[in-house]
C-alpha cells in the first residue's frame, strides 16, 4: 500500500514565512507609533477630568458644607474624613468622594493641592506635575486654560 497526499498539500517554504515576519513588521511599525501618543493623552484627559471636574465638585461641595475650601494642611484628605487640624469644621457633612479614596493622577502620584492657592487666591490650586512627575511643561493645572 502507498500513501497518498490529498491534494498535493505541502508545507510553506522558508521564504514565505520570513515574507509574512516582515509584512507584520512594517504593518507593526505603522501602527504602533499611533498608539503610543493616544495613551499619554488619555492620561492627560484623565488628569484634567480628576482636577477640573471630579475633586473640583468634591472640594465645592465641602466648600459650601463647611463655609471654605480644605486648607492646605488639611489637603484633599478632608474630602473622605473630618479634618483634625486647625480649624477643625463644625458642619463636616462627607465624604465628598464616592469611593471615599483620593484618587492618584495617572501617573501614581498625588495631586498636589494649595489652599489658599498662589494662582488662585480665592479659592485653591489643584495640579499634578503630570508624566515626568516634577515642575515642567506637561504639567496639568486648575489655573491653566487651553
Amino acid at each position: 500500500m502507498t500513501q497518498k497526499r490529498c491534494g498535493g498539500a505541502r508545507g510553506f517554504t522558508l521564504v514565505e514565512i520570513l515574507l509574512v515576519v516582515v509584512i507584520i513588521g512594517v504593518l507593526a511599525a505603522m501602527v504602533v507609533p499611533n498608539f503610543s501618543g493616544k495613551k499619554s493623552k488619555a492620561q492627560q484627559a484623565a488628569a484634567v477630568a480628576d482636577i477640573e471636574a471630579n475633586l473640583a465638585v468634591a472640594l465645592d461641595m465641602y466648600e459650601l458644607d463647611v463655609g471654605r475650601f480644605p486648607t492646605t494642611e488639611q489637603g484633599l484628605k478632608a474630602l473622605i474624613e473630618t479634618p483634625s487640624t486647625p480649624p477643625v469644621p463644625e458642619t463636616w457633612g462627607g465624604p465628598y468622594l464616592k469611593k471615599k479614596t483620593i484618587p492618584l493622577d495617572p501617573w501614581g502620584q498625588e495631586y498636589n493641592y494649595r489652599s489658599p492657592g498662589t494662582q488662585n487666591q480665592e479659592s485653591y490650586d489643584l495640579f499634578s506635575y503630570g508624566a515626568d512627575g516634577v515642575e515642567s511643561n506637561d504639567d496639568i493645572a486648575n489655573w491653566q486654560k487651553e
